[in-house]
């Protein structure tokens, strides 16, 4: 068994151990000391990292800990020797961080089955993203309240309470858990807000949690997923929207507290040039199509092949439609440069247009496809080498 130093203290960034051993393992070595402070992974929580320093001062990465029947097994990134004393140091800021998050979790959870009924059934903490699923579905005003309510937890700076129960003492205690624990249950509790068996590292009061806030909740297997970030992440998240939405509001000339509005009529705008745009390219094709009507009065074996830099789909649709009526070729339109690529609309009411797209794509390493008498895609090529390929289809 490996002496558990964080359960002793959670705020221990620094120990002394000896190594009880060390082997190789795939990408690396795994190491057992004597006692150490990283936290293995459990609980929907990621081990602590860190490093670990020998007496000649050899650093030694600490990657991930994983605990198998009560032994903390470290996987480093090079050897130790067995029996040789070691200084273990926690990446504390990333642990502080975790336990900000997930005493925070805590306080959420507690809270929502409080006034919900609904369970916490499963939790992840990472680097980054703090994710809790519950089994009832909770609304934008539901999820206000409980943030509301847990800030208010933080603010009064409440002791963080860790029990060891007896058998007989944890019949009188009423706590959350998602499994059956056999073996000793270690409950933490907030006073007032929740009550729960856990074996991770927590703060010592909620005030080291910091701001609590709540970024995203979706439906999820008939509950809700609520994404949250505490302290230093909820802080370091602000600052990742000021700036933006600094930006945006510079960006629009608006005040910042505008700034939705002026996205709003924004696209608003954007909309009616988009209009126009699809109406000025609708009498683009149909002069496109008198041109080539007047062509193919005199000569209906020709193909009828426009190139544009820009055309969206309906207006090449409906050019390539008008165009295999005047032709007993091929029609076509093709929209892009030389240098960038096209992409294209082909079709035939008289020829194996299938069969063209096939060479058509070889030809000029194009992929693509669909049924007659139109096929569409994209190819490389010149305009004048496409032109003389299909003229020889």
């Amino acid at each position: 068994m490996t002496e558990k130093l964080f359960y002793e203290d959670s705020y221990i960034k620094e120990f002394r151990a000896r190594v009880l051993f060390c082997t190789e393992r795939e990408g690396g070595y795994q190491a057992v000391l004597t006692r150490t402070a990283f936290f293995p992974e459990g609980g929907g929580q990621s081990a602590d990292t860190g490093f670990l320093y020998t007496e000649d001062g050899i650093e030694v990465n600490v990657t991930d800990v994983q605990e198998k029947d009560g032994v903390v097994f470290h996987y480093i990134t090079g050897p130790l020797k067995e029996g040789e004393e070691i200084t273990g140091k926690l990446d504390f800021q990333e642990r502080f961080s975790k336990m900000q998050q997930h005493t925070g979790e805590h306080i959420i959870s507690g809270l929502v089955s409080r006034h919900f009924g609904y369970h916490n059934v499963g939790f992840h903490l990472g680097t980054e993203e703090v994710t809790m699923d519950y089994d009832g579905v909770l609304s934008q005003e539901d999820l206000e309240q409980i943030e509301e309510e847990a800030n208010e937890a933080v603010a009064k700076n409440l002791p963080v309470v860790v029990l060891y129960p007896s058998e007989e003492e944890l019949k009188n205690i009423t706590y959350r858990s998602k499994i059956e624990i056999e073996g000793q249950i270690r409950i933490v509790q907030i006073p007032g807000y929740d009550s729960c068996a856990c074996c991770a590292p927590h703060v010592k009061e909620t005030g080291s949690i910091g701001l609590i806030k709540i970024v995203g909740a979706i439906h999820y297997k008939g509950g809700m997923r609520v994404s949250m970030l505490c302290g230093f992440r909820a802080l370091w998240d602000y600052r990742m929207k000021e700036k933006n939405i600094v930006r945006i509001s510079n960006l629009l000339s608006a005040k910042q507290e505008d700034t939705a509005q002026a996205v709003e009529r924004l696209g608003q705008e954007i909309n009616r040039q988009k209009e126009k745009i699809r109406d000025l390219q609708q009498r683009y094709v149909a002069l496109c199509l008198e041109e080539a009507r007047k062509k193919a009065a005199t000569a209906p074996e020709e193909n009828i092949l426009l190139f544009a830099e820009e055309l969206d789909g309906g207006a090449r649709r409906n050019f390539v439609n008008g165009a295999m009526k005047m032709t007993e070729g091929f029609a076509g339109v093709f929209v892009g440069t030389d240098e960038q690529g096209y992409q294209y609309v082909l079709g035939s009411r008289n020829q194996d247009i299938q069969e063209a797209g096939k060479k058509l794509n070889v030809r000029f390493q194009g992929k693509g496809g669909g049924r007659p008498p139109m096929i569409q895609g994209s190819l490389n090529g010149t305009e004048q080498e496409i032109k003389e390929f299909i003229k020889n289809i």
